[in-house]
């Protein structure tokens, strides 16, 4: 398959890619910057360059142009305002859902956060962040062009992947690796069954495609 990334040089793309592309997949990852672009092409990626920001749709839709699979994992990151939750987290994940449908790309999975909610109350950073995820979810939802699949992991860690996981529709709060978040992507790209599903993820017993077989076509 060839899938693209947007956010290709975040900490769960880079080891996305490092996973697809050691199985034979063609992989790129949309960055911000040229610089990154070394650390990309280390994890087996093609960078392609483009501010998710500031891009069009044709700009964005182009480089979408013969992907089997699109894959948004881009943020603002924790050390971002509130003006890039809204512009990063909500805005770019709206535009490259409407890229990848101009584009003609129906396998779309999206890197999300438990919590997700366009109702979460708050005004701090965080809740902010969670509504924005929440509204760019919802977005996804809408969109019947796409065999969308939305994953929301539980706390990041960055601990070695142990390849036991818990993914249901609601887990309940949890933690969970960034190897194990991307083990899940990697797995989900292949189960096209999980279309239409949000699922919730954190560290649990069962092996990765086990977990993931268990929710296909429900």
């Amino acid at each position: 398959m060839r899938i693209v990334i947007a956010g290709g040089h975040g900490q769960i793309a880079l080891r996305l890619e490092r996973l697809l592309s050691a199985r034979g997949d063609e992989v790129a990852g949309i960055i911000r910057r040229s610089e990154q672009g070394d650390d990309l092409r280390a994890a087996g990626a093609e960078p392609v360059l483009c501010d998710l920001e500031s891009a069009s749709v044709e700009e964005v839709a182009a480089h979408l142009q013969g992907a089997d699979a699109a894959v948004f994992a881009a943020g603002a990151g924790p050390g971002s305002g509130t003006a890039r939750k809204d512009t990063v987290d909500r805005g770019a994940a709206v535009l490259f859902t409407e890229a990848a449908e101009r584009a003609g790309v129906r396998r779309y999975v999206v890197v999300s956060s438990m919590g997700a909610d366009p109702a979460h109350p708050g005004d701090g950073v965080f809740d902010i962040y969670l509504r924005a995820k929440g509204e760019a979810d919802a977005y996804v939802r809408g969109r019947t062009a796409l065999a969308w699949t939305i994953l929301r992991p539980g706390g990041l860690l960055d601990d070695a992947g142990t390849g036991l996981v818990r993914l249901e529709a609601s887990t309940g709060r949890g933690t969970i690796p960034r190897d194990d978040v991307a083990a899940v992507l990697a797995e989900l790209l292949d189960t096209p069954a999980t279309a239409g599903l949000s699922l919730e993820l954190v560290s649990g017993s069962a092996p990765v495609s086990v977990a993931v077989k268990s929710v296909a076509g429900n």
